[in-house]
């Protein structure tokens, strides 16, 4: 049977958030879950080590505990024939190949969708067409990710549009992780905040998905909308990482967790700066709650 890491939280490159979440992460998380680019900074036209590199080391070093990869802006649906991409993504791969000499990561994932065109750069992953071109540029980019992390996977986003027809989605995601030979990130919150603002079903868009492609999984809350950001007043469910895991996400996660053999870790993500000290004790219980329905 596959090893099971646990549950684990994210670390990220914020002061304030290691200093608040440090009893959590020394005594509850079994894992840890870090951005590689949040671990370099530019320096003369090159990417190098930052100084949470170095930090994260250290915690590796001292705590023992495993590490994985969770990347933010790889770009899988990008392709190298756009403006800058063949130098960008170089140099990105060479950073991510320091990473795992250093952190040896048990896994490798990336948000699925672009966030690369022509030079222009998106602040979160743009959906890509439910198409085949778009498995075809995954698969690429994930090989290339897969060079350096042998087991890697891409991680379901809370698409606000479709290109495409929604309930043609998630036959599209076991396509992508059938021909790229992909494991999938399966973020609960996003599925859910996905079939709400497009209006399908969250239990029966997760029956549709494979479980065993199934690596790892998200647990997270968010928010609604502000009514005046539109003309219209429609408000849109928000994965913004900012709140308690939602009750409906929690029985997705026991839905899913029995039927995903190949499961082998749970992240409970809160953003950074969204939660105070007052705050602590509920997430440590949302751990543990994790913890009693995935058990290593």
């Amino acid at each position: 049977m596959t090893r099971r890491l646990g549950v684990g939280l994210p670390l990220y490159s914020d002061v304030e958030y290691l200093e608040l979440a440090r009893g959590l992460l020394e005594d509850e998380a079994d894992f840890f879950e870090v951005n590689p680019e949040t671990l370099w900074r530019s320096e003369r036209g090159a990417l190098v080590r930052n100084d949470y590199h170095a930090l994260f080391r250290q915690v590796r070093e001292r705590s023992g505990k495993p590490f994985v990869a969770h990347g933010l802006a790889f770009s899988p649906g990008s392709t190298l024939d756009d403006a800058g991409e063949r130098a960008r993504t170089d140099a990105w791969l060479s950073r991510l190949r320091d990473d795992q000499d250093c952190f040896q990561f048990e896994w490798l994932t990336e948000h699925l969708g672009w966030t690369q065109v022509d030079g222009l750069q998106a602040t979160l992953p743009l959906p890509l067409p439910i198409h085949e071109e778009s498995v075809r540029a995954v698969a690429a980019r994930m090989g290339m990710l897969a060079s350096v992390v042998p087991r890697v996977g891409f991680e379901n986003n809370a698409d606000y549009f479709c290109f495409g027809r929604p309930e043609g989605w998630p036959d599209f995601i076991n396509t992508l992780c059938r021909e790229s030979s992909c494991a999938l990130l399966l973020d609960l919150h996003n599925l859910y905040t996905q079939c709400l603002n497009l209006g399908q079903d969250p239990v029966t868009t997760l029956d549709r998905l494979d479980p065993d492609a199934v690596l790892e999984i998200h647990l997270s809350g968010g928010s609604e909308s502000d009514p005046g950001w539109l003309r219209s007043g429609r408000v849109f469910r928000l994965d913004s990482h900012d709140g308690a895991i939602p009750e409906p996400v929690w029985a997705l996660y026991e839905r899913a967790v029995p039927r995903c053999r190949n499961l082998r870790g749970v992240v409970v993500e809160r953003l950074n700066g969204t939660f105070k000290a007052a705050d602590v004790p509920a997430l440590r219980d949302e751990l543990r709650r994790a913890k009693e329905l995935f058990r290593c």
